[in-house]
């Protein structure tokens, strides 16, 4: 057999003999930081466990996510595990911000939290560094100040990008930030990137045999791996007797003083419409451009008129829009108290045959307290229309 399968079909039964095995040599892909022993409690004395997995497409497949699942039940075999599977295709931490509430925190208390976002920062939301500590940090810190028993693991998948910056011995900016706001709460990572890349340039690995930005089952066992031998790091030794809950703790002050880390969904049947906006189901088949499911019988509110105007009053620090952009996306003017109407582009790169789901920033670093958002269609646009759908305002 050549190397480079013997070591891939050793990935592939790897998860069962680290049971018995112990930690597995992913050196410094895998950094254990904090502990994992409250999630160990839950699972070990109560013989209950509630595990969630929030992210994007490569969380929403069946890959590493079932694959974690499976290792869990076989490590605590008399525990009866609820696993809440929070992947969105196409979102990125800012939507993660604002969805972990109802996705995640509403399936609470939540044992052991899975993050994965930083491919979809990378290439659809193009986030910068503060766009990554924003939406990363928000979620980390409304998880963690919903319950302080929380243990939580930030993965990194990896994309063309990804891969090419760690070959070239840089590491990319949506990994780079994640990892400095996982160190920050002293969260544990899984840099799958890195490891991938490492085994690919020592002709262990192809990209090919990984899978992809959506790895093959062979890619996501490597992640699965790691995560394993994360566990076997962070339960090495039996608990004490006396072992009990230890809340994490929380940095005195966020990394960023307007991390979405009091993010919200606002539902869209709050708004007041002025004129030509209309809450119901798009008429999907009339429209240009495929829908996903997911979103297929979501009432939302539309326009698609120029001069269209309604308002929503809100509290907090940031306001945008959870929106569906397709190839009649147009541009929405937006004022915040009165201020004056500020542009936002909806129409996104991926538009062009698809109604993608996105969150757009309206307004950002506001006073905190009452606000007034007006939104107005302007009779400008990049799209062949003017529509904006929203599923859902949010809030910060």
């Amino acid at each position: 057999m050549k190397p480079h399968l013997a070591r891939l079909a050793l990935f592939l039964f790897l998860p069962f003999m680290a049971l018995a095995a112990g930690p597995q040599p992913f050196g410094e892909n895998v950094q254990f930081r904090g502990s994992l022993d409250n999630s160990r409690l839950q699972f070990e004395r109560t013989k209950r466990g509630n595990v969630a997995f929030l992210g994007g497409s490569i969380t929403e497949m069946n890959g590493y996510r079932p694959m974690v699942c499976e290792i869990l039940q076989k490590r605590f075999p008399g525990t009866e595990f609820t696993f809440t599977s929070a992947g969105i295709s196409s979102t990125c931490s800012t939507t993660g911000a604002f969805r972990l509430e109802r996705d995640v925190l509403s399936h609470g208390p939540i044992d052991l939290l899975f993050v994965e976002f930083a491919v979809n920062d990378d290439q659809d939301a193009h986030h910068t560094k503060a766009e990554c500590i924003r939406g990363l940090e928000g979620i980390l810190r409304h998880a963690q100040q919903n319950n302080p028993n929380m243990d939580i693991v930030v993965t990194f998948f990896v994309n063309e990008f990804i891969l090419s910056s760690f070959q070239q011995g840089k590491t990319p900016l949506t990994v780079e930030t994640h990892e400095a706001v996982a160190r920050y709460y002293s969260r544990s990572t899984i840099n799958l990137a890195r490891e991938v890349a490492s085994q690919i340039t020592a002709g262990s690995l192809t990209w090919k045999t990984f899978g992809g930005v959506h790895p093959a089952p062979a890619g996501n066992r490597i992640c699965a791996n790691m995560i394993n031998d994360l566990f076997g790091r962070a339960w090495a030794v039996p608990l004490s007797a006396q072992a009990s809950l230890s809340p994490a703790k929380l940095p005195a002050s966020p990394l960023d003083a307007f991390s979405y880390s009091s993010g919200r969904f606002i539902d869209p049947m709050h708004a007041k419409v002025k004129s030509g906006w209309t809450l119901g189901v798009p008429e999907w088949k009339k429209l240009p451009g495929s829908s996903r499911a997911t979103f297929a019988k979501l009432p939302m509110l539309s326009a698609s008129e120029p001069g269209a105007e309604a308002t929503l009053t809100f509290e907090g620090t940031a306001v945008g829009a959870f929106i569906v952009a397709g190839p009649d996306a147009g541009i929405v003017e937006a004022s915040i108290d009165g201020g004056p109407f500020k542009p936002t582009d909806l129409l996104h790169a991926y538009s062009k045959g698809l109604h993608y789901p996105r969150t757009v920033m309206l307004g950002t670093e506001l006073a905190p307290g009452a606000h007034t958002l007006t939104l107005r269609i302007s009779s400008e646009t990049h799209g062949t229309g003017h529509a904006m759908r929203i599923m859902q305002f949010v809030a910060n």
